[in-house]
């Protein structure tokens, strides 16, 4: 699911007339098998969402500080989910959702929209590409900010962004088009 989700839009609906909409160009996969999920153990009061049905938003804070956003996958009973690490909001600052917290911060996600469902909602929803991407286009590599199952490479991006949070060494940015 998580090379899926490159290239599909975030999208805050501030009000019908007001939102906010953005390019999914960085994700990582979490799966209860393996010891950074936060369902590797049990399911707890905070992660029970993660348990949860698919196609539901899981929502928890990092370190006390930020929010993050994931996207639950697979099947109830069941912790796998996606984390939406960056997004590319065009005429914004390109660095503006380039990392987890950045891109809940911009978006106004907190802990309130925990449990939503992706699609069935006036808040916050994922719509699809509007184009096909190919393997060429995206970067798979290990994940990020974790300390446990850090060799996993569940993390893709969008190659040719320039507001992927961290790239793959002797990946270079792209330069202005």
């Amino acid at each position: 699911m998580a090379p899926d989700l490159i290239g599909c839009y975030l999208i805050k609906k501030n009000n019908k007339k007001d939102q906010l909409k953005g390019i999914i160009v960085e994700t990582e996969a979490y799966s209860e098998e393996e010891e950074a999920c936060h369902g590797y153990c049990k399911i707890t009061k905070s992660n029970k969402s993660l348990f949860g049905n698919p196609g539901t938003f899981y929502i928890y804070k990092s370190y006390g500080i930020h929010h993050c956003l994931n996207i639950v996958t697979d099947k109830v009973n069941f912790a796998s989910g996606v984390l939406i690490r960056a997004v590319f909001i065009e005429n914004k600052n390109e660095r503006l959702a380039s990392g987890p917290g950045l891109v809940t911060k911009t978006f106004g996600v907190d802990i309130s929209l925990n449990s939503l469902e992706v699609l069935n909602n006036n808040s916050l929803c994922i719509s699809p590409r509007e184009s096909t991407l190919e393997e060429k286009d995206l970067i798979q590599t290990t994940r990020i900010g974790i300390s446990k199952a850090k060799n996993i490479k569940w993390r893709w991006y969008l190659k040719n962004s320039r507001s992927v949070s961290k790239r793959l060494k002797g990946d270079k940015t792209p330069k202005f088009e």
